[in-house]
């Protein structure tokens, strides 16, 4: 039996831009892609911590260092800059394998999007 369980997390990050006009996904600075194992293309759950909306959507690369947690497209309009989201991933495992697996979780400054 597979099962899904979380694989990597950004917990309160901040977000510094909502790009209504951009084709689709979000943005995230490399260096938070790194810290919490995400790559470009890896489908996310997202959850504003501000007003309770959630959605899916897929990562693309940030300028490292930024900062950037930028939703784009259709996801713009479920957050306002400022707005705090918790970003997660998943993995498929079976069982076995999920009992003892850790996930990444990263912890970054709320106030900067930086690792502390």
């Amino acid at each position: 039996m597979m099962i899904q369980v979380i694989k990597s997390k950004l917990h309160c990050v901040t977000v510094t831009e909502a790009n209504l006009h951009y084709i689709g996904s979000i943005t995230i600075d490399e260096n938070l892609m790194d810290a919490a194992n995400l790559i470009e293309g890896e489908k996310v759950h997202v959850v504003n911590n501000n007003n309770g909306e959630r959605l899916e959507t897929y990562i693309i690369k940030g300028a490292r260092g930024s900062g950037t947690i930028c939703l784009n497209g259709a996801a713009a309009r479920k957050v306002l800059p400022g707005d705090v989201v918790i970003i997660m991933s998943y993995a498929l495992m079976d069982l076995e394998e999920a009992k003892t697996f850790k996930p990444t979780i990263v912890f970054p400054d709320t106030a900067t999007n930086k690792l502390v």
